[in-house]
């Protein structure tokens, strides 16, 4: 694998890099050159990827930890620091939802869930990365939006709430650093085959119909279709792209 990428040097942290969109950015990231931190609740996950990625010539270390915890973000960014001397992106990924259970049945325990892990979880990982990036003289985020961030799919509506606020969050960030050399993006991701897509699928196969509908292409993502735009974002070639909700959804939000 050649070390000479669009990301060569660079050090980027990915969240929910356990599996789907977070695992196939990390392994093209590292493919373009960059130095990944991969963070994730699942260890033995992590620690498959991690292996991946070394064996083919990559760089990476893994770290275990949820972005609803502070501390836990905060060891991540440290570790990016400490081990490689910067951070000069970050993929914030980690996401989580249900779907199929209407807004008065919804339980309370699962609203604070999907918020805690779509919004805190970004703002943890706003709060720690951007004072990283701007002791090096900038950086790039990219937040992991959904077209629920910018319309009503029909999926859960807590879910619908905290990824409308992720692009808020995205908005907010890149206003307040644009002058720092921080940029600040969100990917509005359409329907993709990860893992916790097949989840929900599972518990309600009569989704997957009208979530492919919806696509101009009629298909789901594949994971690494998103990673695509993900590291482009990360990387120096969209130096003057800031502020965006950049859609990556088969055409389904150009309707």
């Amino acid at each position: 694998m050649s070390v000479r990428g669009m990301l060569d040097g660079k050090v980027v942290m990915v969240t929910g890099a356990s599996s789907g969109i977070g695992a196939g950015t990390a392994r093209l990231l590292a493919a373009e050159g960059a130095a990944v931190i991969l963070l994730a609740r699942r260890a033995d996950m992590l620690e498959v990827l991690l292996k991946e990625i070394v064996a083919t010539g990559g760089r990476a270390t893994a770290v275990t930890g949820d972005v609803v915890r502070p501390d836990d973000v905060r060891r991540a960014v440290d570790t990016a620091v400490d081990t490689y001397g910067h951070l000069d992106a970050a993929f914030n990924n980690a996401g989580w939802s249900t779907a199929g259970t209407l807004l008065h049945e919804t339980d309370d325990s699962v609203f604070d869930q999907i918020i805690d892990v779509n919004v805190r979880g970004v703002w943890n990982c706003l709060k720690y990365e951007v004072p990283a990036m701007l002791a090096t003289g900038g950086g790039s985020v990219v937040n992991t939006a959904s077209v629920a961030g910018v319309m009503a799919t029909g999926t859960a509506s807590p879910y619908i709430a905290a990824k409308h606020a992720v692009v808020g969050l995205t908005r907010a960030a890149a206003d307040e650093y644009g002058q720092q050399g921080v940029r600040v993006n969100s990917l509005i991701v359409g329907s993709t085959r990860t893992e916790l897509m097949k989840e929900v699928l599972q518990e309600h196969p009569e989704l997957e119909e009208p979530f492919v509908a919806r696509s101009m292409q009629r298909r789901m993502a594949a994971p690494r279709e998103v990673a695509e735009a993900a590291v482009w974002l990360c990387s120096d070639r969209s130096s003057f792209v800031t502020g965006a909700a950049m859609a990556v959804d088969g055409g389904w939000t150009g309707r």
